[in-house]
């Protein structure tokens, strides 16, 4: 099957050549989003609470456009520019995970697109959960 590029509208425009999205057979890839407004096209003000939030509303947009959410989640990766906000980033995304959780993996990286804290990319699986 060939891969099918996901934009939906609503979603922040792509800072680069890449799709959002792309969805292969029973699968869906995201880009990592980073928290930028869809509306203003902007980084979200605060700290690294609001920009985990905003790219995990970001990644929900991506997942019901394909008529998914978190629960079809197998897998995730956060990039975080100080691992010292592991903790304040985590409260924020066990808000939208439940249980079995996606296995994670949670890397410290020096720079982010646009200055962002954290960036979050993850894949999807189309299964009832």
């Amino acid at each position: 099957m060939r891969p099918k590029a996901i934009s939906p509208e609503g979603a922040a425009k792509a800072v680069g050549p890449y799709s959002h999205a792309v969805r292969v057979s029973d699968f869906l890839f995201t880009s990592g989003q980073i928290p930028l407004d869809p509306k203003t096209g902007n980084l979200v003000p605060g700290g690294i609470e609001a920009q985990t939030e905003r790219a995990l509303e970001n990644i929900k947009i991506l997942l019901a456009d394909q008529g998914l959410d978190f629960c079809n989640v197998v897998k995730s990766t956060v990039f975080m520019t100080n691992l010292g906000d592991f903790t304040a980033m985590n409260a924020i995304y066990a808000k939208y995970f439940q249980e079995p959780f996606p296995a994670r993996s949670t890397i410290q990286v020096t720079a982010l697109p646009r200055q962002a804290m954290v960036e979050i990319e993850i894949v999807a699986h189309f299964s009832t959960p």
